[in-house]
């Protein structure tokens, strides 16, 4: 997610400035992939905050950029600046002063009371089998129990960097931090030599259980389709909701309205037609699984699933779940991004189910430095803390 890195020239100071949606999305389509989460669209999903894109200048060169929402203070035109899942800046940059600081005066200028962002780097990995191992081991409870297979040099020089600048981490219990997950799973789509893994190799990869499915979903008849989910195409978008509130009553937690898909896929497909696409899972003409896949160049997400409490003997889950992945191989992508996690590895644990789910992929753990915040009027920033722990959320 770090744009190719352009060598400094002497006096060629960083600046930051409002472009538009255009720039904005040429910019990203030359990078090998960037959150959806920092796209012009994802501005028009969330349409109840205002937002802004910013393009980072070195000279006249568009060097970085980032989708920046405006959430307004009750009562005040004083606004937290968020930043999901970005910037997309050069990260590898030894100075972030250079680009925070500029960031944060042009912030301040638009009513930012303070600035709250979610950088694209990695700080630690687990490989499946080690979470797999942690989560049969009484002594683990949680991901940081667990040894990494991998720690990320630069997420460590990057949180450092942070603190010293002023910034606050918002990671809470659990690993979920204010906004986006700091803990997610990924499937690598290739191998440590940069090449592309082959749909044998990743389905070897998987757990035998997750294998069994797959074949058990093939066998059993499970047909699957897709569709831009654009123009309620089909009624496509309608059947994915509606087993999508099935599921919410069944797991218990509140979903969104069909006009907040209908949005998104008009938003992202109209961007991009590769960008939104929905997975369908029939058995014997009954919906058994539905899924919202979105990819923004070479990273591709699972982002939001629902499954029938019936004929789940059929397996419609995994079968859906080996589709998009198949997809993102196809589209020649680097990863395949499950979305988050909680860290807990106790067995006891109500997330638990979610996390085993995805360790059956064969993938890895992947933790974020998670989001930070900049207060820029240290009084206002203190009253929103207090107003968001009262109403209890993000």
């Amino acid at each position: 997610m770090t744009p190719p890195r352009t060598p400094p020239t002497p006096g060629s100071a960083l600046t930051v400035r409002t472009i538009t949606g255009d720039d904005h999305l040429a910019f990203l389509r030359g990078q090998r992939s960037a959150s959806f989460l920092q796209t012009p669209a994802w501005g028009r999903v969330k349409a109840e905050w205002r937002n802004e894109s910013l393009g980072w200048f070195r000279g006249s060169e568009l060097v970085g950029v980032a989708l920046v929402l405006y959430r307004q203070l009750p009562r005040l035109k004083r606004y937290l600046a968020y930043l999901p899942e970005g910037p997309v800046i050069d990260w590898d940059d030894p100075e972030l002063a250079a680009w925070l600081t500029p960031l944060a005066a042009h912030l301040r200028t638009r009513g930012a009371f303070g600035v709250r962002m979610g950088p694209p780097v990695v700080t630690r990995r687990w490989t499946a089998a080690s979470v797999k191992d942690g989560i049969a081991d009484d002594a683990v409870r949680r991901l940081g129990d667990l040894a990494p297979t991998d720690r990320d040099h630069l997420g460590a020089r990057v949180v450092s960097q942070l603190h010293e600048l002023g910034w606050r981490p918002q990671a809470v219990e659990g690993g979920f931090a204010a906004g986006q997950p700091q803990y997610v799973f990924q499937v690598p789509l290739r191998d440590q030599t940069g090449a592309a893994r082959s749909e044998e190799d990743v389905l070897k990869g998987m757990n035998q259980l997750w294998r069994r499915n797959i074949k058990k979903a093939d066998k059993s008849g499970v047909e699957l389709t897709t569709s831009t989910g654009r123009d309620d195409e089909d009624g496509d978008l309608k059947l994915f909701h509606d087993l999508y509130v099935h599921t919410a009553e069944r797991d218990h937690f509140t979903p969104r309205p069909l006009s907040y898909f209908r949005t998104m896929a008009d938003a992202l497909g109209g961007e991009d037609p590769d960008r939104f696409r929905l997975h369908l899972a029939r058995h014997e003409g009954d919906l058994v699984a539905a899924t919202i896949a979105i990819r923004v160049g070479a990273h591709a997400w699972y982002s939001y699933g629902a499954s029938s409490t019936e004929k789940r003997d059929v397996r419609g889950s995994n079968a859906i779940q080996w589709a998009m992945i198949r997809e993102a191989l196809a589209a020649d992508a680097d990863v395949y991004d499950l979305r988050g996690i909680t860290d807990t590895l106790d067995a006891d644990d109500s997330h638990i189910g979610l996390i085993q789910f995805k360790v059956g992929t064969g993938g890895e753990a992947v933790e974020y430095v998670g989001e930070w915040d900049l207060p820029l009027n240290r009084a206002l920033y203190k009253a929103f803390d207090v107003y968001m722990k009262r109403r209890g959320g993000g």
